[in-house]
């Protein structure tokens, strides 16, 4: 394991394992009336999937933007990093917003057939996540039945497009792609990027791995641990903020500068740690951190006592 501090090496892959770990965006389309296009913008949120690097968006049949596509294919989607349980407001309290992918391009209509064809691969996500959480060794199961199960879970929410209420299915054409740092800086994407970076394979169930780590006490004293051991850094408390193949970012509460008048506060600040050899499924990435978690109590229960249970 290494240590160091937060970068982000493939902003493609970047983007492109933001879209995949998340199954609602906010799309924009162009009012219309029977005058044709308008400048102003509707907005409202939408479930979508990302298949072959595409977005596939189901749009409630009452919703406007099926009369906005009719006169303007012209469209915009935002797809934040999702946060679930006590980050969003941490973020919120730092001034830093999730990074987010805006994409701009335009929406194209399905018939029925490939509408039905792009329901049954919404049926494939789901079945898939289901099947890894059933099949998962208690490593990994133990970690994600921890999350709160409505708001992380990909495959609870989906499901709802395979309920009663009628859906517009349109496929997301990407004309140009932005990253939004979590700071508003913005990084253009190239394409040919896109199209040629791979979704990290823990994207999927990022999110509900994120949150069964945080909602657990004991693992939250564990990162803690790392903090203090790997980056020598005296943190009170600490949550994971992001996972992928290559490692995990730890956001910690650490003592901050001292003023003038000898009085400091703490701050939140990220960690980066990075494995030796990267984590390509999500058993191997909870393995890599129960063997972190035993390698710091070992070097600090000879003389604390301390343990994670």
């Amino acid at each position: 394991m290494r240590g160091g501090n937060s970068t982000v090496s493939n902003v493609a892959q970047r983007c492109k394992s933001i879209l995949a770990s998340n199954w609602q965006a906010r799309l924009n389309t162009v009012k219309a009336d029977n005058k044709g296009s308008k400048d102003e913008i509707y907005s409202s949120k939408v479930k979508y999937i990302l298949k072959k690097g595409k977005p596939f968006i189901w749009v409630p049949e009452k919703d406007m933007h099926n009369v906005n596509t009719i006169i303007d294919e012209r469209a915009s989607m935002a797809v934040a990093s999702p946060f679930p349980g006590p980050l969003a407001n941490i973020l919120k309290s730092m001034k830093k917003l999730p990074a987010r992918v805006a994409l701009s391009g335009d929406v194209v209509a399905l018939n029925d057939e490939k509408a039905e064809l792009a329901l049954e691969s919404v049926g494939e996500v789901i079945l898939s996540e289901q099947s890894v959480i059933k099949e998962s060794p208690y490593t990994v199961s133990g970690v994600l039945s921890s999350s709160d199960h409505i708001s992380s879970s990909r495959s609870e929410c989906l499901m709802e497009l395979l309920g009663g209420e009628k859906y517009r299915v349109y496929r997301f054409n990407i004309s140009s792609c932005t990253l939004i740092d979590g700071f508003g800086r913005t990084h253009e994407v190239e394409l040919e990027d896109m199209e040629r970076s791979k979704i990290d394979p823990l994207a999927s169930l990022s999110v509900k791995l994120i949150d069964g780590i945080n909602q657990s006490e004991a693992r939250r004293r564990a990162l803690v641990l790392f903090c203090v051991i790997h980056m020598d850094a005296n943190a009170r408390d600490a949550y994971m903020v992001s996972v992928d193949c290559k490692g995990f970012e730890v956001l910690a509460k650490v003592p901050g500068p001292i003023s003038a008048d000898g009085i400091g506060e703490c701050e939140w600040r990220e960690f980066r740690f990075t494995f030796n050899k990267e984590a390509q499924d999500i058993e191997t990435f909870c393995q890599r951190l129960v063997e972190m978690e035993e390698e710091v109590v070992k070097q600090v229960s000879g003389f604390s006592g301390l343990t994670l249970a």
